[in-house]
């Protein structure tokens, strides 16, 4: 006899329809936040009064009809005040600290990794059913662009209050003059930024993307820097000498194709009394720790389309953004490291591994 099927919880649909609703507005709100935020809507409406669609289009060089339409979901997402009787739109000055502004609390920064991890979904999903993954050049030359844009203002804000002044009498002894290397530097901005701020200490930056470290160069001549040199180096082959006495890795480990024989290395390019500082994204290596977790969601997304399969794509360990401060903790101990601090939340999203 066959089994009558299970009703169903009625209240439990209820309840999941309108997290799909949530959902999904979500994601229509981050898809329209980057078309305000690349047409340069959230700058101009955090310049004015209340306006009429009219007013901001033209204060912003864009069709009206198009801006009256992007403000209707600006207004219905929540993230514009809209005045019926008067017909305006208002940005008020406490959504334009999120959404506006070059500082680390603009989140609309983050909306730019959809259309780039968009694009890779044919890509991922065949990496789903075949293995594999999707290769770092699949991505590029936007995501340099795009990592480098997501990080200039925080460096700018927590390199030398949070980052290097998290550790004691560090800041004192590169004034004095330290042998400093960056691993995994990218456009190389926070090396030259430490480069000008320590005349007195010698930096190294290295990154396998000639690309990035062209620019890199350049912006360290700008900056008037002659204290700092970019190596195109794979750091999975970073050799022991010479010796740095602060070598420094800022989101770059998750993303190695060998990650431990990375760590490896830098601990065996340590001089006598050296510090490694390893900024990573703050999260458990456990699923169940992580469910309360600000933008965990995000974190296994991006994780999930570009750090985890760029490494598996290249035959690496595919730690994943998520790899954890459990994971992080005991590959650092692997490598050789006995000395471990750890500065949880160091910045929103982040944790300082000191290591010694």
């Amino acid at each position: 006899m066959a089994e009558e099927p299970r009703r169903l919880d009625e209240a439990k649909v209820k309840a999941f329809t309108q997290r799909m609703v949530s959902h999904l507005t979500g994601a229509s709100v981050a898809l329209m936040m980057e078309v305000g935020r690349q047409a340069g809507l959230f700058e101009t409406l955090a310049a004015m009064p209340p306006a009429t669609s009219t007013a901001i289009a033209e204060r912003a060089g864009c069709t009206e009809r198009y801006v009256r339409e992007w403000l209707g979901a600006m207004v219905c997402g929540g993230l514009v005040e809209y005045d019926p009787a008067a017909r305006t739109y208002h940005l008020p000055p406490e959504h334009a600290l999120l959404l506006a502004g070059q500082t680390s609390r603009n989140l609309t920064s983050l909306a730019t990794f959809f259309p780039l991890l968009g694009r890779v979904i044919p890509d991922v999903v065949r990496a789903f059913r075949e293995g594999g993954g999707v290769p770092y050049a699949a991505y590029q030359p936007d995501f340099t662009s795009l990592m480098d844009g997501r990080s200039r203002p925080r460096y700018r804000e927590f390199l030398f209050s949070k980052y290097l002044g998290a550790v004691d009498g560090l800041t004192q002894r590169l004034e004095a003059g330290l042998r400093v290397a960056d691993v995994g530097c990218g456009t190389g901005f926070c090396v030259n930024l430490m480069a000008q701020r320590f005349p007195k200490s010698a930096f190294v930056g290295y990154d396998f993307s000639e690309t990035a470290l062209e620019r890199a160069r350049a912006e360290a001549r700008a900056m008037g820097v002659g204290n700092v040199t970019f190596v195109a180096q794979d750091v999975a082959q970073l050799a022991a000498e010479p010796q740095f006495d602060l070598i420094t890795a800022f989101d770059a480990i998750h993303d190695q194709v060998p990650p431990g024989e990375v760590l490896r290395r830098i601990r065996q390019a340590l001089a006598p009394g050296g510090a490694f500082l390893m900024l990573d994204v703050h999260a458990s290596s456990r699923l169940e720790q992580n469910l309360a977790l600000p933008l965990s969601t995000f974190i296994y997304t991006v994780s999930t389309m570009h750090c985890m399969t760029v490494s598996l794509a290249h035959g690496g360990a595919g730690l994943g953004t998520a790899w954890g401060i459990e994971l992080a903790t005991r590959m650092l101990r692997e490598a050789g490291f006995t000395d471990i601090q750890l500065v949880e939340r160091v910045d929103p999203m982040n944790t300082l591994y000191v290591a010694r």
